[in-house]
């Protein structure tokens, strides 16, 4: 009887490294970037050691979201390239030894997608039903108290249909109704396309958002004490909602099966969810990557939080992994396209960032980088006049958006626009930032680049780094130890994550030094180990199966 095989997990533990495509590199002049500039840039991405290469929307699309509003699921825009330029990435990638992971947005769609246009142009064509409608209440007000992320009321009145649809996100990114089966097929059918041309996984956007509550029930208030502005800034009303009926849906689960289904017929591409929920993030991320039914990750907001990143924040964190989602797989990152970048973020001195991305690389789960991170960039100024993002125009001054985070990849000091494009910048180039641009740091064994290259070349020294399980010894004050467990040894990580000169004891065992090639404090022969402000030490015992 022939036994069917396994596929390889490559993606637990793996590295994912996320480019933003309009900022990465322009290969045209038009002063934004393309996949031919991502192409031309593989050979630095091979060099920090990844695995995996995410790049967000790339697909045709009036821009209105940059890529997150989708017109046309099977093509490329145009400033982007070609399905031709796109093959050839994927080619070129697979032969560098790197994966690609591609974005797929499928809770909503642009306003000018044929379905929607179809949908809107009256209540009983083939796709009336694609998309969530709803009649206006007697006085003509919206169905329910459902709020935007982008700010407002979730619903917009359409005069075609006399009806209001659903907008999670802006109003020309109507939801799709994940209630109707023919759009799940057709969302499926469309994974389909791109797994055909040979990609090798998808971050899936907004993966909470799919399902929306079939009887349109009003979303209760959520008390003071429990807002946060971990997923929309504290000036949007948004989080003074608790969202219980307009996502988390549990029909979600019936198509994340499907979706996995789909991924297991092709073998071995792999999907990680991006799960944006201020109460209840963990709780979705053990319950989206249970088993082997379901998605294989989640991207989790906890360390993506304004709050700085502190040794009792993650003993908290992990905690509650244990309880309500042992079973399931997280992606841990720091900064993305989202959020304001965590070096400005959190107001890391140099030694702080060293010590935050040795910290990433360590925890249990997989790690995402966002481009730029690698090279200590902090948040870009963009002046109202140059502002791009709609989000930030609705809630200037006091939220300045997401442009901060996106402005150009700066490869050349030297060179006008950092190398970045000979044309116009779509963002102003930060001056601020081209001074730490990759040709000033490449050929400096202690730059914050190579120190990145060696911190991930750490993490796939060691199976317990990157797979293994997690304890946390201590978190006091400002110290944090845990443990990493393999089949057959045991890593110990230490960090102080304060400014106070720290002494801490080794936990009992025969450990060896092997963090020299991330500056990590030798052992002490005897006695505690004396610890400076944002310094920390690696320590391994046992055999290491990855030689």
């Amino acid at each position: 009887m022939k036994t069917e095989k396994k596929p390889i997990e490559w993606w637990r533990g793996c590295v994912i490294y996320q480019v933003y495509p309009r900022s990465f590199q322009d290969s045209n002049g038009d002063g934004i970037g393309d996949i031919i500039g991502i192409t031309q840039r593989l050979p630095y991405l091979a060099s920090l050691g990844v695995d995996v290469v995410w790049i967000s929307p790339f697909f045709t699309s009036p821009m209105k979201d940059f890529g997150y509003d989708v017109s046309n699921y099977r093509d490329i825009d145009p400033i982007f390239g070609t399905l031709d330029d796109f093959d050839v990435l994927l080619a070129q990638a697979h032969k560098t030894g790197l994966k690609i992971m591609i974005d797929l947005v499928l809770s909503h769609s642009s306003d000018q997608h044929e379905w929607f246009r179809e949908s809107r142009s009256s209540r009983n064509n083939d796709k009336a039903g694609w998309y969530v409608w709803a009649d206006a209440r007697p006085d003509g007000s919206p169905p329910n108290n459902w709020l935007s992320v982008f700010g407002g009321s979730a619903w917009q009145w359409d005069t075609r249909r006399r009806q209001y649809y659903l907008h999670n996100f802006l109003a020309s990114q109507p939801d799709l109704n994940f209630h109707c089966p023919a759009v799940q097929d057709a969302l499926l059918d469309v994974a389909r396309f791109w797994l055909e041309h040979g990609v090798d996984g998808f971050r899936l956007d907004t993966i909470n958002f799919y399902v929306h509550d079939a009887e349109l029930r009003n979303n209760p208030a959520l008390s003071a004490e429990k807002r946060n502005d971990s997923i929309a800034p504290i000036v949007n009303p948004y989080n003074y909602q608790h969202h219980l009926y307009s996502k988390n849906q549990p029909e979600n689960l019936d198509f994340l099966k499907r979706f996995r289904t789909l991924l297991d017929a092709f073998g071995g591409p792999t999907s990680l969810g991006e799960v944006g929920d201020a109460q209840q993030g963990l709780e979705l991320l053990g319950q989206y990557t249970a088993g082997n039914e379901r998605i294989h990750m989640c991207y989790a907001f906890e360390l993506l939080e304004p709050q700085p990143v502190t040794p009792s924040r993650i003993e908290q964190v992990f905690t509650r992994i244990d309880e309500v989602a042992a079973d399931g797989w997280a992606c841990w990152a720091f900064s993305n396209h989202d959020v304001k970048r965590h070096a400005s973020r959190w107001q890391l001195s140099e030694a702080a960032l060293r010590l935050h991305v040795l910290l990433l690389v360590c925890l249990r789960g997989s790690v995402c980088i966002y481009q730029g991170e690698e090279l200590g960039l902090r948040e870009s100024d963009v002046s109202f006049d140059d502002l791009q993002d709609p989000y930030g125009i609705e809630f200037w001054p006091e939220f300045k958006g997401r442009d901060g985070c996106r402005t150009p990849m700066v490869w050349d000091s030297s060179v006008d626009n950092a190398a970045f494009s000979s044309g116009k910048p779509w963002l102003p180039v930060c001056v601020e930032q081209q001074q730490r641009a990759v040709s000033t740091q490449e050929d400096d064994a202690g730059s914050m680049l190579n120190h990145y290259r060696n911190v991930i070349a750490l993490r796939h020294r060691y199976t317990a780094l990157a797979t293994g399980d997690f304890e946390v010894v201590r978190a006091d004050g400002s110290v944090l130890c845990f443990l990493r467990r393999s089949q057959n040894c045991r890593i110990c990580c230490i960090f102080n994550m304060g400014d106070q000169v720290m002494e801490v004891n080794m936990p009992a065992g025969e450990w060896k030094s092997i963090g020299d090639t991330v500056d990590g404090v030798p052992l002490p022969k005897t006695g505690p180990l004396h610890l400076d402000p944002w310094q920390w030490a690696i320590a391994f015992e046992g055999a290491n199966e990855n030689g």
